[in-house]
């Protein structure tokens, strides 16, 4: 941590920020930097969160056990354990949203929280007026995926004569063929038989689908991933399925029975 330029932006973004409802959130900061958690904490406060704020790794794993919290901020440069093999440790549990803060521009460095579970990065100096909308955006993000975490082992969905076994992470045709699907194919169309006849946005169908994949080679463009997924269940005759919904994003238009 260097404390100097951030703060000051920190400090003079703080006053700039525009009330809003009260919304009661509990949002975690983990910092070494003490001026820095402060800063964070009071305006997080104005803005009727509750915020807590601790200084490593200890005791943010012994807040995560003694409460909920909605959203973590994690430094990634801190004594001890860094912020990447925090993040990677409550990934193994949890899928609270986390967003990273480093003095590190460099792109692969973003890459790697990404990876390791980060559901956003921000780089210092950063004002506040951009940290909180990007802590809104998660936690607008994370209203929408709690009922479509992955589902029991055993689930099934079927629609028009196709099912999606989830036990074995299948796609069956209505002739009975298993159709190859990739990671990121088979988990966006997790999403939509979760969500059907639904409008999701290329955000949200992004976000489902990140909540459910490990693999670092995901495709992070939707529109790729839903090419290749149509391709794979017809073609053309998929795009009665998943109907792209001009500015919005996508809808999976069958009725969906889980089995």
């Amino acid at each position: 941590m260097q404390p100097g330029s951030e703060i000051a932006m920190q400090a003079a973004g703080a006053n700039e920020t525009t009330q809003a409802p009260l919304v009661d959130a509990h949002i975690l900061i983990v910092d070494d930097d003490a001026q820095l958690r402060q800063l964070v904490s009071k305006m997080l406060r104005t803005q009727g969160y509750r915020a807590t704020a601790v200084a490593g790794g200890r005791e943010m794993l012994e807040m995560l056990r003694a409460t909920p919290v909605e959203l973590i901020i994690l430094d990634v440069m801190m004594p001890g354990a860094s912020g990447l093999e925090l993040c990677r440790h409550v990934r193994q549990s949890s899928s609270v949203p986390i967003l990273m803060l480093t003095a590190k521009s460099e792109e692969t460095d973003r890459v790697l929280g990404l990876e390791m579970g980060a559901d956003d990065y921000l780089t210092k100096p950063f004002g506040s007026r951009e940290l909180l909308a990007r802590i809104r955006a998660l936690l607008r993000r994370a209203t929408v995926t709690p009922n479509l975490v992955k589902p029991p082992s055993g689930t099934k969905y079927t629609f028009e004569g196709w099912i999606v076994d989830t036990l074995r992470r299948e796609l069956i045709n209505p002739d009975g063929v298993v159709v190859d699907l990739s990671t990121g194919e088979y988990d966006l169309l997790l999403a939509f038989v979760e969500a059907p006849q639904r409008v999701l946005t290329r955000e949200q169908l992004l976000d489902m689908a990140r909540n459910r994949t490990s693999a670092p080679g995901f495709d992070r463009s939707i529109d790729v991933q839903m090419s290749r997924l149509r391709r794979r269940m017809g073609g053309e005759d998929a795009e009665g399925i998943i109907k792209t919904i001009r500015g919005a994003g996508y809808m999976f238009v069958p009725d969906v029975t889980r089995l």
